[in-house]
């Protein structure tokens, strides 16, 4: 028996993927809890209670939806103004379906001991700035005769 345990990467990014696209294949709201102290969260803060913000993530309601394995990245509107959200998928403390409460909450040291093989540091950071879609802050919408 080896007493070395193997180095694995967390379960929380496929859980989440997996639970939000059960929740939107049965047509309900998913909705996102995140750790609004966690490093690197870039968030509406006017939003935050007790240290949380709880996000619609329903395709409906956000833009260029991105969730890989160490952050997600939409654009969403909050009082009418748009804005670029990045959650590190530490910061998430759940997924759920607003109409019915179902989905999974996380254990909140499953990141304690782990660092991507891709990262140098210890230290989390944003992904790239440079990665980043260029927008302009024109608005999106085009009348069609």
């Amino acid at each position: 028996m080896n007493d070395n345990p193997v180095a694995t990467t967390p379960t929380r990014p496929y859980m989440i993927r997996a639970i939000y696209q059960w929740i939107e294949d049965n047509q309900l709201t998913p909705y996102l809890m995140v750790d609004a102290t966690a490093d690197n969260v870039q968030i509406p803060t006017e939003h935050v209670q007790d240290g949380r913000i709880v996000l619609n993530i329903a395709s409906r309601a956000t833009g260029n939806m991105s969730m890989e394995n160490d952050y997600i990245n939409f654009s969403a509107r909050f009082g009418g103004v748009s804005q670029e959200i990045w959650v590190p998928l530490k910061a998430v403390l759940g997924i759920y379906a607003k109409e019915n409460q179902q989905g999974m909450f996380f254990d909140p040291n499953e990141y304690d001991n782990y660092t991507p093989a891709s990262e140098s540091s210890a230290t989390p950071s944003k992904p790239k700035a440079a990665a980043r879609p260029k927008r302009d802050n024109k608005a999106g919408l085009k009348v069609l005769k």
